[in-house]
């Protein structure tokens, strides 16, 4: 009969030899897995076409047809285009039902636009929507307290919605969840969620302590987003898989952040603000070159 300290002895040789037989296999594996090979961010530069002189230009920017439109807090301005003179504004009243128009997108005569309660705590946050020529208040949609965090953006997306959403690390925060939490996220028409991404590591750093103050697909199926101050607009392609959005170009642009727009008559121009100066700026963009086996495009 084989003694205890025998038994023990055979038994360690046995859990050794597995061992060892484990850790080859596990070096055999880690020998057939390739290295990823990223996306090359592309480092690109915006033409400036024209300065427009517009005092509200403090959060954002629409433009339809004739006619672009200046954003800030309270207060919505229609100008002309082709003159750069106001026409009209619509200004809500200090401390009043509306605090923090964050950005609007004009389509089909209609101005619809994302406001939160910022800074305050909760983050709630509602759509509202205003006639594109008066700028008559017309209908509103609360979309109360979300996790997703305070509402910055959207726009039509498919049979619903994509839009931005943000986290602070500092006022308007909520503590336990810091600028990285902020994300992309789709919804349905009536804005049930259907789905979302991650802002890569990347683009999330040379936002931080802020997020992405204006968000749009632009007519080349990419994911436009500018930063709350810095001059430089960020990128990004849908992945083949995975939650992370990929970011495939930055662009160097002579504005400082803020929510922007395509005109959409016009392939290639967007407008933007310039929150020091008070104006809003017509640019020329790049062509991105996305050829990457993993990037996908948005589909309007």
């Amino acid at each position: 009969m084989m003694s205890i300290r025998t038994c023990t002895a055979a038994l360690a040789c046995i859990l050794a030899s597995a061992g060892a037989v484990s850790a080859q296999q596990a070096q055999g594996w880690r020998s057939i897995i390739p290295e990823y090979e990223p996306v090359e961010v592309r480092q690109l530069s915006a033409e400036l076409q024209r300065v427009y002189e517009a005092p509200e230009a403090r959060q954002g920017v629409a433009i339809e047809g004739d006619h672009f439109y200046a954003v800030v807090n309270t207060v919505i301005a229609r100008y002309e285009v082709e003159s750069g003179e106001l026409v009209t504004r619509w200004i809500g009243p200090r401390g009043g039902l509306i605090r923090h128009l964050n950005s609007c997108y004009a389509e089909n005569a209609r101005l619809i636009c994302a406001n939160s309660n910022f800074p305050e705590l909760p983050q709630a946050s509602s759509v509202e929507i205003y006639d594109a020529e008066t700028l008559e208040h017309l209908e509103t949609h609360s979309l109360g307290v979300m996790d997703e965090g305070s509402f910055v953006w959207f726009e039509a997306y498919g049979e619903g919605w994509i839009a931005g959403f943000a986290h602070y690390d500092g006022v308007g925060g909520v503590g336990f969840k810091d600028s990285t939490h902020s994300g992309i996220v789709t919804f349905d028409r009536n804005w049930r969620r259907t789905g979302g991404w991650l802002i890569p590591q990347s683009v999330q750093e040379r936002m931080s302590p802020h997020a992405a103050s204006g968000g749009s697909i632009g007519d080349d199926g990419l994911l436009y987003l500018f930063g709350h101050s810095a001059p430089e607009m960020y990128v990004l392609a849908r992945p083949s898989m995975g939650p992370a959005l990929i970011h495939v170009a930055t662009i160097d642009i002579d504005a400082a952040g803020q929510a922007f727009a395509f005109d959409r008559a016009n392939p290639g121009i967007l407008y933007a603000i310039d929150r020091p100066t008070g104006t809003v700026r017509r640019f020329r963009m790049p062509e991105i070159i996305a050829d990457h086996a993993d990037v996908r495009r948005f589909e309007r």
